[in-house]
Parts: structure tokens; sequence; C-alpha cells
């Protein structure tokens, strides 16, 4: 077979960044998979299309495990035995499958469900904050989509109220580094700063997640998880658990802004509406674009493609979701559509633990906004917003609105 041309992503459209739909769609249009060069011009290969995706997401030869098969610093500008990256969206079964089973036993329906009246009173505070605002103007980012589910999930694994803010900078550049150097220091701060957090909660244990992690043991061999696995499982809770929902908030509340009558539908019927408007944002625009870096151990087709044994590969979970052979008008931002079966959260082993949570506080986080500004409006031009950069995470870092 012909090999490929590499395609350069920076190269096939001055808004890709903004609104990188097009060019996936040209590209599955194509072939399901292609090398390209991402926009630091790393060369790997991406998977597009729904089917696809999934077949990528279940693939055993598609590993996460980088730190036993592959070299960490392809990457993430990092050591390869960083603690930070020991958790289980690095590792592959059985490791997956034992470190998840140990995080279940904690992070459980009922202890998610358990935290939405704390959920509701801060979306309460922070809005009642917006509201106090001269001039009736905010940024909605800053003003309530980062801090609701930065502070429930602090809140959740014990994180004391002063140490937030570095938590937001470690974090921004772990999954959208701003230099190499930032990046490196972020992973070696944060789990410096989860070490000793863990031991203060090893001898004066609280009520809350990182606690009772710290003490949870299989009851069939007493297994636990390892100080490492302490920081990497707090590092990878910390990032996924308030990523998702901010850019689930920000991204739901752009589409509807740009669908004024979907927009209207909503708050006329947001007991009958909510629910699948929800689902209908994480398919339409979801949080995450493409998922966490995949290595292949050995040569792998996909849709008769071959990708070679040594490649970094990404999904495109963004494209498989615009997918007409899966979602037909995919481009119609339709909140009365079924859009069960989309993988904003990911497929297979890897789907996101958190979903449940970032589900929770988006229901509770748009009936509030709806409610409490029925006025809610844009307050810039959409198309000078400034982006997340990279693509892993799908948001922008700003969203000014008025009422």
């Amino acid at each position: 077979m012909a090999v490929r041309p590499v395609v350069d992503l920076k190269q096939l459209g001055p808004d890709f960044l903004r609104d990188p739909y097009p060019v996936y769609a040209r590209l599955r249009a194509e072939a399901p998979v292609h090398p390209v060069l991402d926009p630091d011009g790393e060369e790997l290969w991406l998977v597009v299309g729904h089917e696809a995706c999934r077949t990528a997401f279940t693939h055993p030869l598609l590993s996460r495990d980088w730190r036993k098969h592959g070299n960490v610093g392809q990457i993430i500008n990092t050591d390869q035995d960083q603690p930070a990256l020991a958790h289980m969206l690095m590792s592959d079964p059985p490791e997956h499958t034992r470190l998840r089973r140990l995080v279940a036993r904690e992070f459980t329906p009922r202890r998610i469900e358990g935290l939405a009246p704390r959920i509701q009173q801060l979306t309460g505070d922070l809005l009642d904050a917006m509201a106090a605002r001269p001039g009736r103007r905010a940024d909605l980012i800053a003003s309530f989509a980062f801090p609701l589910p930065m502070t429930v999930i602090c809140e959740l694994l014990g994180v004391p109220e002063l140490d937030r803010a570095a938590f937001r900078d470690w974090s921004n550049e772990m999954v959208a580094r701003t230099s190499p150097e930032a990046e490196a220091r972020a992973y070696q701060e944060m789990p410096a700063y989860l070490a000793g957090l863990i031991e203060t909660k090893r001898s004066r244990p609280g009520d809350d997640l990182l606690s009772a992690l710290i003490h949870t043991a299989d009851a069939d061999d007493d297994d636990r998880l390892s100080p490492e696995e302490l920081i990497g499982m707090c590092v990878l809770l910390l990032i996924a658990g308030h990523e998702t929902t901010v850019n689930l908030i920000g991204n739901g509340m752009r589409a509807l802004f740009a669908h004024p009558d979907q927009f209207a539908a909503l708050r006329a019927d947001p007991d009958g509406l909510l629910d699948g408007a929800i689902e209908e944002m994480l398919r339409y625009d979801g949080p995450v674009e493409t998922c966490t870096d995949r290595l292949a151990l050995a040569d792998v087709e996909i849709g008769g493609v071959t990708i070679p044994a040594g490649s970094t590969v990404l999904i495109a979970m963004a494209d498989a979701d615009r997918d007409p052979e899966r979602f037909p008008e995919p481009e119609r931002f339709d909140i009365r559509r079924d859009a069960r079966g989309h993988i904003a959260f990911g497929h297979g082993l890897h789907y996101c633990l958190g979903a449940p949570l970032a589900r929770l506080e988006g229901r509770i986080a748009f009936r509030a906004l709806l409610e409490r500004f029925p006025g809610l409006a844009l307050d810039a031009d959409e198309a000078a917003l400034p982006w997340i950069p990279g693509l892993l995470i799908r948001g922008v870092r700003e969203l000014p609105v008025r009422w």
C-alpha cells in the first residue's frame, strides 16, 4: 500500500484551533487514519470517524502505558518515573484494572450524588457574586465555569482552599503548556505538594476522598494504592475532575448563544430538555478534542490503513461525534436529538470515571444560569475568543457575557 502523505494540520486552515471540524471532515472523507503534524510540529497518527475511533479506543495494541513501553519524554516534558503519571489513565490491563477497582471503591455514585447540595450551594454563591458585578458583565469562565468544578473537586479530595490557585496554574500547564520549562516545573511542583498533603492526611484523616483512598484496600488481598499511585491518582482526579466541566459549561453556552432558537426552547422547558441538551452539548462540541496519546506496540491496521509500530496515535473524539454515519446532520445543534452513543467521555476501559460528576455539575450549573440570568448573552465577537492551545482540551480561556 502506498505511503500516505503527512498532513500538516496548521496548513489546512487559519481557523483550525477555533473550528477544526471542517478539517477533520475532509480527512475523514479520504481515510479513517492519517499521519499528521500537530500544531506543535510533532508527527503522529490521527484517527477520525466514529467507527474507527471506537475501534482504536479498544485496540489491545494501542497502549497508554508509556512508562512501560515507550519514552514518556515523547509526549510530556517530564521523567519516565514521574509519580504524577502513576495512575490508571497511563496504564493498561491488568494494572489498569487493579487501579480503577481501588479508586472506584471510594469514588462511588453515592459519594457523587451526595455532592449535589454542596454543588447547588456553590453555584448559588458564585452566581450571587456574578450578579453583584457592576455593569452586568462578567467573564463566565473566570466567574463561574472554572471556580465551580475546581472548588468541588478540591473539596472532594480535601485540598485546602489557599492552595487552589496553584493547582489551576499546574493544571493549565499539564493540559496546554505555555512552554516546555513551565510544563516540567508543573510536573515537579504538583507531585511534591501532593506528597506532603498525603502525609498530612495519613496522620490526620478527614472525611474526604483522598483520606479514603489512602486507607482503602481490596477486601480479597489487602491490596492498596502505593504512595506513588496516590500522587498519580490525585493528579488525574484534580485535572480531569475540573477540566471537563469547565469546558462543558463554556462550550455549551457558546452553542446556545450561537443557536438562539435552541436557547429559547431550553429556557421554556428545562425540565423536559436539559438532560438531552447536555448530551447534545457533549456531542456537538465536547470538552476533549482528542484522546491522550497512545503508543502502537506493533503495526496496527484500522480501516485499511496501517499505523507503524512505535507511532504516537491520537483519537479524534470531536470528529467521531460529528460523523454523519452515526449522527444525521451532525453539524446541526439540536437539543432534542438523541445524542446517546457520543464518545465525549471516551470509550472502552478508559471511559471517564468522573463522567457522572461532570453531568451532575452540568445539570445544576445550566439550570441555575437559565433561571438566574434569563437574558444572558455573549459579550464578545465569537471569532475573537481566546482558545486553549493544543489538541487535547477544547474550549476558550475567556467567555465574556452580559445580562
